[in-house]
């Protein structure tokens, strides 16, 4: 039968009780076969095909699908019904398959809302572009969160599920950008520490609002020109009046004086009507903005000081003692929210990433640090509560899929859907107990030869000169280059300048992450010898100086995705990094793709030319959900190495398993995996496959 010529009813049914398992469900897909019998074949192959995609999800859904696709096609365009049967399978893996069959079931309402989501951006896919923007930008870090509305409380910006003032979704995208911005702008420029009892409701609360975001997008406007050019432009093509010449006279004064101004001039214009809000304003919530800075003001100063308190601990031990810090301004920085320096005894002290975080929190709040906040904290002098990371145990917080606290969530792709299931796995971060603490000490004892040997490699390494040839100026002349200038001569040609050497010293700009598999596959000597490998690489990476990160990886199903601290990048090898190698044991399965997207994220986060991730393992991904095991998995993991390598981090895998050629070249490439026939061999070979793949 010709590619273009329709399938016959029977062909279709064939095809249907095949994806429905009709021998089990019981479904009868004659009236459906028959409906898309009279359709055009491409069309038949449309719905065949989504058909079979809805039902790696959930059959009754997938048949309900094929029920109402030749009707929905008839309606809508192709990609507004593959969004429709998108937003059902998600619906069906956060609410279950009531939600699922009502937005299948209701396709009038989907034909009034669809539209708009086709064109809108939507919070799911606009959310990790923006995380990143926002983390890029000055002030404290922020989260970035769903609401109902556009607002923020000085820690999260929340946005709307979807934008869709535009018609095209990169405009939309474009729009969702201002209102964070907007929102950054907020925190960062001082609107949310005016109390909301100031500036009360009514005319007040409008015109305090409206100048407001006049004075920010001035701000914006001096801080990222590029960006308020493509606000101006989005205005436009909303048909935005923009502001009157009377009200841009005060931009200047609002801008120097801060939301104090904007407040005082909103009392002068309150019998007036203020102008609209351009949409990319966003809106403006002071009262739970302000509830948010009173409890922020207790937890920051709580931390700083208990920071203070350990920092002065350390300073004892090495005969220092001081009761209290001074603070002075970084030379050389004129800015609005200066860099400090923390001082005793006009001594700079070093400073923990968190610290200046908490230091930067503080001056947002209240603009300067107070003076009493330079006293490290007394025993006991806060509520622990306020000095946790989390307010809540990670371990002791599940209370619904979609409202985890003290956790990360992330998509994982599901090769039958050919799509993302949305924020599907739970991963927490957990230290790892500390094991023996002999065990570093015995594994460097047990391979002294080979470490002296690794030393010299590691050492040239560090201080390679490379001759760089055909260089217009250089130390020596290049012979090869010179022969061939003279040749052209000869010939008649014009002389090649290039006709030096020089000695260049590669500088060193590499992060890297070793992800260790915990599961429970690597009992006995895979474990041993992953512990000791770590030992042999760690001791060669002190000479090189590269930062690096050690973590493990287990996990048990989908709300168990685990890893383990043993190295963060800012943490030096100390005695408690040492005993977390000895800690490492096996534990329980290798769901491998949310934790690379976890560690993906964490290596975005870090400023380094070459970005390297790096997987020890003994098997290929596995888990306690059977779906997980085989293909499901296996794809799973190779699109989360894509999305790493999109994000410029080059993945390798070194393992055990003699069948890993079978796999490992389909997630990792053929060039990115090693595959050790004997684990004896793994300590033996870490450093140098590492040193290989670093140069």
């Amino acid at each position: 039968m010709s590619r273009s010529q329709p399938l016959t009813a029977e062909e279709i049914g064939r095809h249907l009780d095949d994806c429905l398992e009709v021998e089990f469900s019981f479904l009868h897909t004659e009236e459906i076969a028959a409906g898309l019998a009279r359709l055009p074949r491409d069309r038949q192959q449309f719905v065949l095909d989504w058909t079979r995609r809805v039902a790696t999800t959930n059959i009754q859904i997938a048949y309900q699908f094929a029920l109402r696709a030749g009707q929905a096609l008839e309606r809508m365009e192709a990609e507004m019904v593959s969004a429709w049967a998108l937003q059902a399978m998600d619906r069906y893996d956060s609410e279950g398959l009531r939600s699922a069959m009502e937005v299948i079931k209701d396709l009038e309402g989907y034909l009034e809302s669809g539209h708009l989501r086709v064109a809108a951006a939507l919070f799911e896919e606009v959310a990790p572009v923006l995380r990143s923007f926002v983390q890029g930008l000055s002030g404290r870090r922020l989260k970035l969160e769903q609401d109902e509305r556009c607002w923020t409380d000085g820690e999260v910006l929340y946005l709307p599920e979807l934008v869709a003032r535009l018609d095209d979704p990169e405009a939309n995208f474009q729009l969702a950008k201002a209102m964070a911005t907007f929102l950054w702008a907020q925190t960062r420029f001082g609107t949310l520490n005016i109390d909301p009892h100031r500036v009360g409701e009514g005319p007040l609360r409008r015109w305090f609002e409206t100048l407001e975001t006049l004075r920010l997008e001035g701000i914006i406007a001096r801080e990222l020109p590029g960006l308020h050019r493509q606000m101006l432009a989005l205005a436009e093509r909303l048909g935005e009046a923009g502001w009157s010449r009377e009200l841009l006279a005060l931009q200047g004064d609002l801008i120097a004086g801060g939301a104090e101004e904007s407040l005082r001039q909103a009392r002068r214009l309150r019998d007036m009507v203020p102008p609209p809000l351009p949409a990319h304003a966003g809106g403006m919530d002071l009262e739970k903005a302000w509830e948010a800075r009173r409890h922020r003001l207790l937890r920051d100063q709580a931390r700083f000081r208990d920071a203070l308190r350990v920092i002065a601990e350390e300073m004892a031990e090495e005969g220092q003692a001081p009761d209290r810090f001074e603070l002075r301004e970084k030379a050389g920085r004129e800015e609005d929210l200066p860099e400090l320096e923390l001082l005793v005894a006009d001594q700079v002290v070093p400073l923990p990433e968190q610290v200046r975080q908490l230091m930067t929190s503080i001056q947002l709040d209240l603009t300067a640090i107070p003076e009493e906040y330079l006293q490290p904290a007394g025993p006991g002098e806060y509520d622990p509560s306020l000095l946790r990371d989390e307010q809540l145990d990670p371990d002791e917080v599940w209370s619904g899929a979609y409202h985890e606290e003290g956790a990360f969530f992330y998509d994982e792709w599901d090769f039958g859907r050919q799509h993302y299931r949305k924020h599907w796995c739970v991963l927490r971060e957990h230290d790892l107990k500390p094991g023996d603490p002999r065990f570093y000490r015995q594994t460097l004892g047990k391979y002294r030869g080979l470490v002296k040997s690794l030393h010299r490699t590691f050492e040239v390494l560090r201080g390679e000169e490379k001759t760089l040839r055909r260089q217009p100026h250089g130390e020596e002349v290049d012979i090869d280059a010179f022969v061939e200038a003279w040749a052209d001569v000869r010939s008649g040609l014009e002389m090649n300048n290039r006709l030096f050497t020089r000695l260049h010293k590669d500088e060193r700009n590499i992060a890297v992450l070793f992800m260790v598999d915990m599961s429970g596959s690597t009992k006995g000597w895979i474990n041993q010898a992953e512990r000791e490998a770590l030992v042999l690489l760690v001791e060669s990476l002190r000479i090189l100086g590269d930062r690096y990160a050690i973590y493990g990886f287990s996990g048990w199903a989908r709300k168990r995705c685990e890893v383990y601290r043993i190295k963060s990048f800012d943490q030096p090898l100390d005695d408690q990094v040492k005993a977390a190698i000895a800690g490492i044991e096996p534990r329980d399965y290798t769901r491998m793709g949310a934790p690379i997207r976890h560690f993906t994220r964490m290596l975005s986060e870090v400023e380094a030319r070459t970005k390297l991730l790096i997987t020890l393992s003994d098997g290929k991904p596995d888990d306690y959900d059977h779906y997980y095991r085989g293909e499901y998995g296996i794809e799973d993991t190779r699109q989360a190495l894509f999305e790493a390598r999109v994000a410029g981090i080059h993945p390798f895998c070194i393992t055990i398993d003699r069948e890993g050629a079978d796999y490992l070249p389909h997630m990792y490439g053929k060039a990115n995996y090693t595959v050790l026939d004997d684990v004896a061999k793994l300590p033996l070979k870490v450093s140098d496959i590492y040193r290989k793949i670093t140069t």
